[in-house]
């Protein structure tokens, strides 16, 4: 890859994510020897990406078995995560086990964040608001504020991750405030095939009356849902504004993805009071005119002028979707989380050589 341009690709078994590991350093071995990709050896670090931290990490943590065992007990925190970052370790820290491996954490940057549940219930169960996404907003916030000249922590933005996946993050002071998600990556937007936030007793209603089990719901709820739900054909926003004026199932998943997206910016705004601009990241983000359109026309009335023909020419590229005489700025940012672990990583490798750790 460069950047997000991909330059080269070539197929490998992976039934697995465990077997895609193994199998991938055999792959970096060969490019290695036909001078394609660097040695091995001269890897400093490898960042693997976790997804639940529990309250536990507020930084990169060097993995070590002590590590593993609470990246697996948070496993229950996120079901359809955590698994697969542990899978990959194995095949990945034997071949060279002289390589420090981090892992780093998506909810750490939300780790500022409230959540409202009687204490006792909390602290048994560890449940609070996580928030998820956390090195794509941090990465939108700290790519904002050099595209802008200015500050992280003096920086109050909304920023958009919408992927299949999908959170909004209210940032004040360079500090993340509130995300969408919650004790999990269900809470919040309706994203590719999670319903977001419904009713609870949407849950209760469908066990009596469907006779479905807790575990079918939530599948229902996690899977089955979303845009490709609504839908009844695809999670991929590109397919369904294909479809957007034949087919009306398409239409009204696209309709209310965009309008519960710019209700969340809109509350975003409202609980932080003044705003600098609107970050929009992730694939979706990036190329999603129509998206991109109906939350900042909504936000008219917050001083945020779009430019028609930015929106339109801005696709898989950052720039300012905004006018220039526009209070509210609006950016389109592609969100590069890889790049951010290294940095992270990085960092956290010299925080340990400062202390005299190895």
């Amino acid at each position: 890859m460069r950047g997000k341009e991909k330059t080269a690709s070539e197929t490998i078994p992976a039934e697995s994510y465990k077997h895609a590991a193994a199998n991938f350093l055999p792959l970096w071995e060969r490019k290695a020897d036909s001078n394609s990709l660097p040695q091995l050896s001269s890897i400093d670090a490898i960042a693997i990406r976790v997804v639940h931290r529990a309250r536990d990490f507020e930084r990169p943590a060097l993995i070590d078995d002590h590590v593993i065992e609470k990246i697996v007990r948070f496993e229950a925190l996120a079901p359809l995560h955590n698994k697969s970052s542990v899978e990959v370790l194995g095949p990945i820290r034997r071949p060279i086990s002289e390589v420090p491996v981090y892992a780093v954490f998506d909810t750490a940057f939300h780790r500022t964040i409230p959540y409202a549940i009687p204490l006792d219930l909390a602290e048994r169960h560890q449940i609070r608001q996580y928030g998820f996404h956390g090195i794509s907003h941090r990465y939108l916030l700290e790519r904002y504020a050099h595209l802008a000249h200015a500050n992280p922590s003096d920086s109050n933005i909304v920023s958009l991750h919408l992927k299949s996946g999908c959170s909004v993050t209210a940032i004040e002071k360079g500090r993340s405030v509130d995300n969408t998600m919650g004790l999990t990556p269900l809470e919040g937007l309706m994203m590719g095939t999670r319903s977001g936030d419904v009713d609870p007793s949407i849950v209760s209603l469908l066990m009596r009356e469907e006779h479905m089990t807790i575990d079918a719901v939530m599948t229902l709820r996690n899977k089955k849902s979303g845009l490709k739900g609504v839908s009844e054909d695809s999670l991929d926003t590109r397919v369904l504004m294909n479809e957007y004026e034949s087919n009306p199932k398409a239409k009204v998943a696209m309709d209310m993805f965009a309008y519960r997206v710019r209700k969340a910016v809109g509350s975003y705004m409202a609980a932080l009071g003044t705003v600098d601009a609107i970050v929009f990241g992730g694939g979706i983000a990036e190329n999603g005119v129509f998206v991109r359109k109906f939350v900042c026309e909504g936000l008219r009335g917050f001083g945020l002028e779009l430019d028609g023909d930015a929106n339109e020419k801005l696709i898989d590229m950052e720039g300012l979707l905004s006018k220039p005489e526009s209070h509210l700025k609006a950016w389109v940012i592609p969100t590069q989380e890889g790049l951010q672990m290294a940095h992270e990583c990085f960092l956290a490798a010299r925080e340990r050589t400062a202390s005299g750790q190895h």
